[in-house]
């Protein structure tokens, strides 16, 4: 029997919602069941999983990878249409003026993000229909300079028998005039929904549309459970490496590392990160850059203990130095990106300048409820990189500058100043004992306080709309004043911390007219930069 075959007993091309091809079967969901040739003896068995009909087949010699590429295709077309008007953003009090959010449904991580041929693209994980984790998408922005960001056809859907439920996250390589992006490929088989991971390549000539090859990396390593995931790809010593985030099958996060000479063909060289220790049941998202002369590892790892009794959440993100031994990292002296309520999975590039350049998701993957009805998250303002003392340290991009509307200089005071804006690049140094009160009214304040007695700031968010987890973050510092650079954009908050030694990102729901703030325990002097609005990542350019 054909492919063609077992598709007009499920209904018909239109009838497909998905296709599976575990252990020599292929597997075919249906939209609606009540279309089946049920009376047809090819069919090895019709069950529910998850509340979708699915058909099992033994499959043939005769149904090729490139007849289920192009399968995958059909059904691509299909769920592009299907989330056009998805596309469109719905209207919210919360919504950023100059920060990445989707138009609908939910975001999360930053993918892909590179300059090729003069653009800069940024992806990002995308489910349009729910504000809820499932079936990931790559929506695709593009841009001039870094700050206006253009809506571009969605690159990626989760199309394919590899990839049928989620296009997780991955990077993109810039080759001469082709657009590559490896990613990894989810699927769900059975009704216990056994994980299936491969890492995928698709590539593009135009920058836009995109085709899909199927996996490169199609069977897991030796020591490692399906969790493995968030393709880099990075250049050393003449060769390619893929670095994915992995969960060991003693249940601890590491990382994997495969090498090429071509891009399409790899080998695997091994787990790293025993060096490190208990850090985690599971490593994701892994960057790695050499950045004055120092290299650096990106990793996210879930289940390390929180060095504050405030953070309760179990997912965190921090660099390890690494250091190689011929072509053998090793990793030492992990330090955290960030200390806020809301930042995950980092993915960094290099500008066509030169500068190494990172992006955020401000959210976590347990954090759903926000009140921004219809869709959640954003992505983080663009940070630049650099060392300091041995220590990555971050700082808003320069192109930040073209956002200015207006400059206040103020002088603040326990007596409210409003000036009218949530949006607002602001510059201040605090005493130890002084507290900054942002998206003040009478109801609400993000309060940031220079708490003396145990020389930490403090972020405090109890007296704001979203306080259903964590309320206060906390980071401990040494300065003798708190010098700060704070990124507010209607609902989130960025605090850069002595020169960007360190940063507190945070999404801060308030109401639409607290606009006010005000100082605790004396005057502080303040330069406030009124920011307006770039343009909104749904328009087509």
């Amino acid at each position: 029997m054909s492919l063609s075959s077992f598709i007009q007993i499920a209904g018909g091309i239109e009838n497909i919602a998905r296709v599976l091809c575990p252990d020599e079967r292929v597997i075919l969901a249906v939209l609606d069941a009540k279309l089946i040739d049920q009376h047809n003896t090819e069919v090895e068995s019709v069950e529910q999983v998850q509340q979708e009909t699915q058909l099992t087949f033994v499959r043939t010699e005769t149904i090729t990878d490139s007849q289920l590429i192009e399968l995958g295709r059909q059904i691509s077309e299909r769920q592009l249409e299907q989330l056009r008007p998805f596309c469109q953003p719905v209207p919210c009090d919360y919504r950023p003026q100059w920060h990445i959010s989707p138009p609908q449904g939910l975001l999360n991580d930053p993918n892909g993000f590179i300059y090729h041929n003069g653009e800069y693209h940024l992806f990002y994980q995308w489910y349009p229909y729910a504000c809820v984790h499932k079936d990931k998408h790559w929506a695709h922005l593009t841009s001039k300079d870094l700050v206006n960001w253009h809506w571009q056809p969605v690159a990626l859907t989760p199309s394919d028998w590899f990839d049928s439920h989620g296009v997780f996250s991955g990077h993109a390589l810039s080759q001469d005039e082709q657009l590559m992006l490896f990613y990894t490929g989810n699927t769900r088989i059975g009704p216990q929904r056994d994980r299936h991971t491969t890492q995928c390549l698709a590539t593009s000539k135009d920058g836009i549309n995109f085709e899909k090859h199927g996996p490169v990396i199609g069977e897991l390593p030796p020591g490692v459970t399906s969790h493995i995931r968030d393709p880099k790809i990075i250049r050393r010593n003449d060769e390619w490496l893929m670095l994915l985030g992995a969960q060991t099958t003693d249940l601890k996060g590491r990382l994997v590392i495969y090498r090429s000479n071509d891009l399409h063909h790899w080998r695997f060289d091994k787990l790293y990160g025993d060096e490190t220790g208990d850090m985690g049941y599971m490593w994701e998202c892994p960057d790695m850059f050499e950045l004055d002369g120092q290299w650096f590892a990106i990793i996210g790892p879930q289940g390390i203990e929180s060095f504050s009794k405030h953070n309760t959440i179990p997912h965190h993100n921090g660099y390890f130095k690494a250091t190689w031994n011929e072509n053998s990292p090793s990793l030492s002296d992990f330090a955290h990106l960030d200390y806020g309520f809301d930042f995950y999975a980092p993915q960094t590039m290099v500008t066509a300048d030169g500068r190494r350049v990172l992006s955020g998701w401000m959210g976590l993957p347990d954090e759903i409820e926000q009140p921004s009805r219809g869709w959640v998250h954003q992505l983080t303002a663009l940070r630049e990189l650099s060392v300091r003392d041995g220590k990555l340290c971050q700082w808003p991009i320069a192109e930040m500058c073209a956002l200015v509307d207006k400059q206040l200089e103020l002088s603040l005071s326990q007596q409210s100043i409003d000036i009218g804006t949530k949006c607002f690049d602001m510059s201040i140094t605090l005493e130890w004992g002084q507290s900054l009160n942002l998206f003040v009214d009478q109801e609400s304040a993000l309060v940031i306080k220079a708490e003396q007695e145990n020389q930490r700031l403090i972020l405090d968010r109890s007296r704001t709309l979203n306080r259903a987890m964590d309320t206060q973050r906390e980071l401990p510092l040494t300065s003798q004043k708190v010098e700060l650079r704070i990124l507010a954009d209607n609902s989130s908050v960025e605090l850069f911390v002595n020169g960007g030694e360190a940063v507190m990102t945070s999404r801060v729901f308030a109401n639409k007219c607290a606009t006010a703030m005000s100082v605790n325990g004396g005057e502080a002097n303040a330069i406030v930069k009124i920011l307006k609005a770039a343009t909104a990542p749904f328009q087509v350019n």
